[in-house]
């Protein structure tokens, strides 16, 4: 348990940041996972249209710490060649 008042403030701080952190990654999911919907029931404009959401949203987790930044270009690239797979097929 904290005793000092520096560590007290230090894990009411922590609590803050978590619950702001827990949102933003939340967000983040919410958005691949409207790319993944698409994705699956085929609608290639939908798709890309989520895609192109999502894109800033997940980098935008990035610069917040929230993503590492080969994550989120990994999870950006996977999900752009499945568009495109699903946009030639």
């Amino acid at each position: 348990m904290a005793n000092t008042p520096q560590s007290k403030k230090r894990a009411r701080q922590l609590e803050r940041r978590t619950a702001i952190n827990k949102a933003r990654r939340s967000r983040i999911r919410t958005f691949l996972r409207k790319v993944e919907e698409a994705i699956a029931s085929g609608d290639i404009e939908a798709a890309r249209e989520a895609l192109r959401v999502a894109q800033p949203e997940l980098m935008r987790g990035v610069t917040k710490g929230i993503v590492h930044k080969n994550t989120a270009a990994r999870k950006i690239s996977r999900l752009a060649g499945r568009v495109n797979a699903l946009a030639s097929a």
